[in-house]
């Protein structure tokens, strides 16, 4: 079922540094669909957990911005509460709209909603691959990274940073759980056991930031850590 509206979902505790460009990509990416696909609205909502630093006013760098604070204290809380939130003022059915998440240390590429759209029309999860940053400083850790990571059709790989999933779909199995890790993969496993139809997209590819210390122990830059 072809969505009638994209939601996007950023959750984001203390990314003031992040939040401007991740925004400023999110909405290049919002007017590209615009002009390719008219008609489709898309809302942009940041969710803001327990923050205490300038992210707030970060998130106003870009107009239309939705932002929703709160003391959620994990990230799947916040994913979940975004997702909600998006819901519940889509002009849409939940069948028809489309929930794209992503992270505040991310960019997403000026395509990255007309592929979810197109992909929403055969699927009701879509799951994307990542690219971190190259850096003076860490060429030896991208490159262990590089040489590990599979960024093809059918890729393993489950990023909260680059995932879709049919309002619906993410109702009926229950949403993210208050996870502080792996609420993305915990999601994805309920949709894989349900039956959902999904696609491991290569070609859905985000730019995340290489950083090793992040908001979640064991998450993606607890990962890259590791490899050094």
């Amino acid at each position: 079922m072809t969505p009638g509206q994209l939601a996007v979902v950023v959750p984001a505790r203390d990314e003031e540094e992040w939040l401007p460009a991740c925004l400023a990509a999110l909405d290049t990416a919002r007017k590209h669909l615009l002009t390719t696909v008219p008609g489709i609205p898309v809302s942009v909502t940041v969710v803001l957990d327990r923050c205490s630093d300038g992210s707030a006013r970060a998130t106003r760098s870009v107009p239309g911005v939705s932002a929703l604070a709160g003391d959620f204290g994990s990230v799947g809380a916040a994913r979940d509460a975004g997702v909600r939130f998006a819901l519940a003022r889509s002009h849409a059915l939940p069948g028809r709209t489309w929930l794209a998440n992503t992270d505040a240390d991310t960019l997403v590429p000026r395509n990255w909603l007309v592929r979810q759209h197109q992909l929403a029309g055969h699927y009701d999860l879509v799951l994307g691959t990542v690219r971190p940053t190259l850096t003076a400083d860490n060429a030896e850790r991208w490159r262990l990274w590089s040489s590990a990571y599979v960024p093809d059709d059918g890729h393993p790989h489950v990023h909260g940073a680059n995932l879709g999933i049919r309002g619906s779909t993410y109702r009926e199995l229950g949403g993210f759980a208050p996870l502080a890790a792996d609420e993305d993969v915990d999601l994805v496993r309920r949709a894989k056991i349900g039956g959902v139809r999904w696609i491991a997209s290569g070609e859905l590819q985000v730019t995340t930031s290489s950083r090793t210390v992040g908001r979640v122990e064991a998450g993606f830059s607890t990962y890259l850590r590791m490899l050094g």
